[in-house]
């Protein structure tokens, strides 16, 4: 697919990046969203005295939809991916996948971390199985989907292998083959890629994008960079800190097929500033 060229206009740019409303009620719109975060907040006690991590942060994420969350370090990012993912419990508010309220984990949200949380003494498809033994699904349903997601994330021929065997990009791959084996409704991503040197982190970017492209995965992803959320994303939520917010809901007008070049572009570079400028106006 050709890459789609923006207006010249910096009024019709202003527009596609136009701050849209974050209210949960505002995006009942033609289909129900497959993520949902209503009023969420979250403090922790720390000598005595409560810090307040997350205030009413509301957010969604559409079927099929690619979202990234960029802020500062300490905004309270990761925080707010451990409650939806069900490891951390809110103070207040609710998460909805598909319109039902999540209480805590579940297969329906699949979590990849930055670092490698492979099972050493595992091999590559042992990993990749490792939760469809958990829930008892039927062998042959197991070797059948491990089968197919190796063959997704292009590690067949290192199946038998053990992680230690592998490259960091690797590990990674093995790691998202293994949450995506369990088909949730929606995949969780925080800072996948932060440990990898700039030539993997950017073979990874691909991958991922086409990933994404095949596999149809709702995912919400969080990375410090910012080019990484633009070259991957459909909208960006910008968050602000102490407390941490929603600041900013960024639609990105860029064609779902992307390629590496497209990075240096003028109008993609147009949008990360945007990004940065909405970063900075909190300081």
């Amino acid at each position: 697919m050709p890459f789609l060229k923006l207006s010249p206009s910096p009024q019709d740019f202003k527009t596609n990046l136009t701050l849209t409303s974050t209210s949960p009620t505002s995006v009942q719109s033609a289909q129900m969203p497959k993520l949902q975060v209503e009023g969420l907040s979250k403090s922790f006690s720390q000598k005595g005295k409560a810090i307040i991590a997350l205030q009413n942060v509301n957010l969604y994420l559409q079927p099929r939809e690619f979202v990234c969350i960029v802020g500062a370090s300490g905004c309270g990012k990761s925080t707010l991916l451990n409650i939806i993912a069900g490891l951390v419990s809110p103070c207040s508010g609710k998460v909805l996948v598909d319109g039902e309220v999540v209480p805590g984990p579940g297969a329906d949200r699949g979590m990849v971390f930055q670092s490698y949380t492979l099972y050493p003494w595992l091999t590559v498809a042992a990993n990749i199985a490792f939760g469809l033994k958990l829930r008892r699904l039927p062998r042959a349903e197991i070797k059948q989907r491990v089968s197919y997601y190796l063959e997704v994330v292009g590690l067949t021929r290192f199946a038998k292998a053990y992680p230690k065997q592998l490259s960091g990009g690797m590990k990674q791959r093995v790691a998202i083959a293994r949450a995506l084996a369990n088909e949730p409704e929606v995949l969780l991503m925080d800072e996948p890629f932060g440990a990898l040197d700039a030539q993997t982190k950017e073979q990874m970017q691909k991958f991922l994008l086409e990933l994404w492209e095949q596999t149809h995965t709702t995912i919400l992803m969080i990375t410090h960079d910012l080019e990484e959320a633009v070259f991957l994303s459909q909208r960006i939520y910008v968050m602000s800190a102490h407390p941490g917010q929603i600041k900013q809901d960024f639609q990105v007008p860029l064609p779902e097929h992307r390629e590496l070049d497209m990075k240096l572009d003028p109008d993609f570079i147009q949008i990360k500033r945007a990004i940065i400028n909405a970063l900075h106006e909190e300081h």
